[in-house]
């Protein structure tokens, strides 16, 4: 059964916006998150679980930006995120350092 065409995007970048969003934004949000946690918390173990728990919030994002009406206000919300997850990563190295 074909698509209803009132649900499909004809025009490019929309759909650009959405696919960069899902991949790239997903993949940056995900590592960010794990090095903030990384920088707070114990390093090793964080690492360890963050080979699956990295894929599984990747995978949650890509959702979320498919799922989202439009692919720039999630390349917003993605870059304030790793803006604020960058934050917490550099003060976590500079109020916990690893010896």
């Amino acid at each position: 059964m074909p698509a209803n065409s009132k649900y499909l995007n004809p025009s490019f970048w929309p759909r650009f916006s959405k696919i960069t969003a899902a991949i790239l934004g997903g993949f940056i949000v995900s590592v960010l998150f794990h090095l903030a946690v990384a920088s707070w918390f114990d390093h090793v173990t964080v690492i360890i679980t963050s080979t699956y728990s990295a894929l599984i919030l990747w995978a949650v994002l890509m959702i979320v930006a498919f799922l989202a009406k439009n692919g720039w206000k999630i390349w917003g919300i993605y870059l304030l995120t790793s803006i604020i997850l960058a934050i917490i990563m550099f003060y976590g190295k500079a109020l916990n350092p690893i010896l």
